[in-house]
């Protein structure tokens, strides 16, 4: 099979022929049809955070594509199925963190002492085909291009995941800080949840984008925001702690900051008191990633109904060192797709 490899650290990807996996017991081989790229994918290549853990080095940890062999004993999936899986597949059962016997999320990543994390200890979705257990898959509703259901696999996952921990309730004005990747469909989805939205951009030529995705307002700052009335929860979407920390100026009282993209340079602070006095706030700073699979589902479902649209860039599998450099340069908009 084709497949995106990754020859060491700092190197250009390499579309290369590798051999193509067999299904174990209680696997499906799925023929990638899209695979979006995360930065995090191009962080790992850049030796960001850590670089896979096995040869080939294949990332990728938003495929989609067709069900097209089963391993023995798989009953779940058929032959046809269009499926997806995403980046935290697995656990290892045994350490302190799995005693704990929580729902399978992102937290696992950081918490159980070997998680099975798609391409990055195993191989991830830049190939023609990927071998996953059948219970480490979703699947696509009907009708859902691959190209739209691949970002929602991490991207969307996380934006809607982030949405639900902020626990925003009728009535309440919902904040996202950032418009990229995760925040053009965190605005889609608060707003389609019913919550009036306000987007915090500094980029001028963002503002009328966000108001077509369904803010009500556009600001540039957590000082703008408190100006035009603050709001309740504020998603942080965007990777910059700094502006999470200003953006705590635009919270009501008893309201939650969620932070959802990762920094991973500065610290999160919070102000001095005489400039913020949290401690009288009653104010709620939480984290969220890939929180619960309900959520995955959920925001599947929005995207096949049309109430939520990503915003991608397809290259095809030829152009994927292209798609790797516009992803370091933040200049995707707003997610890079590759097809096999």
């Amino acid at each position: 099979m084709k497949a995106a490899v990754i020859p060491g650290v700092n190197a250009a990807w390499e579309l290369r022929e590798v051999p193509t996996p067999v299904p174990g017991p209680g696997e499906v081989l799925i023929r990638v049809a899209a695979c979006g790229m995360c930065v995090n994918d191009v962080d790992a290549t850049r030796g960001y955070i850590p670089f896979p853990s096995f040869e080939p080095a294949i990332t990728g940890h938003e495929p989609v594509g067709t069900v097209v062999e089963l391993g023995p004993g798989v009953t779940s999936r058929q032959i046809g199925d269009v499926v997806g899986t995403t980046w935290i597949r697995g656990t290892c059962g045994r350490c302190d963190y799995c005693r704990l016997e929580l729902p399978l999320s992102g937290q696992a990543a950081f918490n159980c002492a070997a998680p099975t994390s798609t391409g990055f200890t195993v191989q991830g979705g830049h190939a023609e085909y990927l071998a996953v257990a059948a219970r480490e898959t979703v699947l696509i509703p009907d009708g859902l291009a691959p190209e739209l259901a691949a970002p929602v696999l991490c991207a969307g996952y996380t934006a809607l995941s982030a949405l639900r921990a902020g626990e925003p309730a009728p009535g309440e004005r919902v904040a996202v800080l950032g418009i990229g990747a995760l925040g053009h469909l965190a605005v889609q989805f608060a707003r389609a949840a019913g919550f009036e939205t306000v987007a915090i951009t500094r980029s001028p030529d963002k503002h009328e984008l966000a108001r077509e995705l369904g803010a009500s307002h556009v600001v540039g700052s957590g000082a703008e925001l408190r100006e035009i009335g603050g709001a309740d929860v504020i998603l942080v979407t965007a990777p910059s702690h700094p502006a999470a920390s200003e953006s705590l100026g635009g919270l009501r009282a008893n309201g939650r900051l969620v932070l959802a993209g990762i920094d991973g340079a500065e610290p999160f602070i919070i102000p001095p008191a005489v400039q913020y006095p949290f401690f009288a706030q009653r104010n709620k700073i939480v984290g969220a990633t890939h929180d619960d699979p309900r959520y995955l589902r959920e925001a599947l479902e929005l995207v096949a109904s049309g109430a939520v649209t990503p915003m991608v860039e397809v290259f095809g599998a030829e152009q994927v060192q292209e798609a790797v450099e516009k992803v370091g340069k933040r200049e995707v908009r707003f997610r890079a797709v590759i097809t096999y």
